[in-house]
C-alpha cells in the first residue's frame, strides 16, 4: 500500500546574522543554510497494517508524513501511496487518504457537525447509499449522534477528536494518517478512540500510520513501529523484537524478612555479576530488595535462590523493561 524508497528532504533558507549589522548584511548576502529534515528513509507498509511512526521532536516525522500526503515534494527518492505519487497527483491521492491532526481540525468551526459531514460528502463525491452505510458504522463506533447537530465550536476536545476521525473516514480512505489523535484526552475517551481505530482497521482493512508520543497508543494499536532520529530510520520491526533487542534489563523486587542479611550475598562470585547493568537497591523501611540485571546473562531463579539462602522471601515481583523506557533511551541516544 505504501512504498517509500530512499526519500530525503532538504530545506534551504537564507543565512541569518545576529544584530542590526547582521540584518543589513543579510540583505546583500547570498549565503544559504541547508537543513536535512529527512535523510534517505525507506520502508514498505502492507494493506491493513497499523504502524507506529515515532521519533523525538524535530526527528522528521511530520516532514515524512507531509511527503506521503503530497504537501511536500521529496528532494530525492520516491513515495508511492497505492501506486500514486502524492506530489504529482495530489487530487487523486486525496481520494485515497484520510488525515487527523490532534492540534488541527478539518471541520467548519461555526457549522453544526452534520453540515460539515454533508460538505465533505460532496467534496469526496460519496453516494447517498455509501454515505448512509458509512454513517451507520461511524455512529456506532464513535457515538456521534449525541453531538451531531451541535456547532463544532461547542464540542469538547474528546468530542471534536471523534468528529475529526469520522470526517477523515467519510470517503472510506485506503490510508489513514493519525498525528497525535489522543493528545489531551482523558483515559475513557482515549479508549474509545483506540477501539474505534481497531474496528475501522478490522472492518475496512484501512492502513493506519500513527505518529504519537503516547506509548500507550503504540502498545494498544501497533504491531510494528518505525523509529526515526535526526532524519534517519533507526528501527523498523515489532514491539517484542524491540524489547528483546534493546530491553535487556529486567528487575526483580523481593520483600524479605531479614534485610540485614542481604549484605552477606556475594553477588559477583555467585552470579558473575560484573556487568554495568547489574545493580542492587535496598529499602530497609519496607524490607524491599530490588535487583536489576541483564536477562541474557543472569537467570532470575539464581538471584531468588541466592536471597532465599539468607532470608525468607514474602513476595516477588518481576518486571520487564517498559517500552516507554526503551524509547526514552533511544531518544536520548543512550542505545
Amino acid at each position: 500500500m505504501i512504498q517509500v524508497t530512499h526519500i530525503s528532504k532538504e530545506f534551504v533558507s537564507p543565512k541569518k546574522y545576529p544584530g542590526l549589522k547582521g540584518a543589513v548584511k543579510g540583505l546583500f548576502s547570498n549565503e544559504k543554510v541547508r537543513k536535512t529534515a529527512v535523510d534517505d528513509i525507506s520502508f514498505h507498509i502492507s494493506e491493513g497494517e497499523i504502524v507506529g511512526y515515532i521519533g523525538s521532536n524535530g526527528a522528521g516525522k511530520s516532514t515524512t508524513i507531509k511527503m506521503m500526503t503530497g504537501i511536500l515534494t521529496p528532494t530525492t527518492g520516491q513515495c508511492l501511496i497505492n501506486g500514486i505519487d502524492p506530489s504529482k497527483n495530489r487530487m487523486e491521492n486525496a481520494q485515497n487518504i484520510g488525515v487527523v491532526f490532534g492540534q488541527r481540525t478539518q471541520l467548519w468551526w461555526d457549522l453544526p457537525l452534520s453540515e460539515s459531514f454533508t460538505i465533505l460528502k460532496e467534496i469526496y463525491n460519496v453516494s447517498e447509499e455509501d454515505y448512509k452505510s458509512r454513517m451507520d458504522f461511524l455512529n456506532e463506533v464513535l457515538d456521534l449522534p449525541e453531538f451531531f447537530d451541535r456547532p463544532v465550536r461547542t464540542l469538547s476536545l474528546g468530542q471534536r477528536m471523534r468528529a475529526d476521525l469520522g470526517a477523515a473516514l467519510i470517503h472510506n480512505p485506503k490510508v489513514l494518517y493519525l498525528d497525535e489523535p489522543t493528545i489531551g484526552l482523558d483515559i475513557v475517551v482515549k479508549d474509545k478512540i483506540r477501539d474505534a481505530i481497531r474496528q475501522i482497521n478490522a472492518q475496512y482493512r484501512t492502513t493506519v500510520i500513527l505518529t504519537t508520543h503516547d506509548i500507550g497508543d503504540i502498545e494498544e494499536l501497533c504491531s510494528r513501529i518505525i523509529i526515526i532520529d535526526e532524519g534517519k530510520k533507526i528501527y523498523d520491526g515489532g514491539l517484542e523484537e524491540l524489547k528483546n533487542t534493546y530491553g535487556a534489563v529486567r528487575k526483580v523486587t523481593m520483600e524479605v524478612r531479614r534485610m540485614e542479611r542481604i549484605s552477606e550475598i556475594d553477588w559477583e562470585n555467585r552470579l558473575h555479576a560484573n556487568s554495568s547493568l547489574f545493580t542492587v537497591q535496598t529499602d530497609s523501611e519496607k524490607n524491599l530488595l530490588t535487583v536489576s540485571f541483564d536477562k541474557n546473562r543472569i537467570q532470575v531463579s539464581d538471584i531468588i535462590s541466592s536471597v532465599m539462602e539468607v532470608s525468607d522471601v514474602k513476595d516477588i515481583q518481576i518486571q520487564e523493561t517498559e517500552l516507554s523506557e526503551i524509547v526514552k533511551a533511544i531518544y536520548r541516544h543512550r542505545i
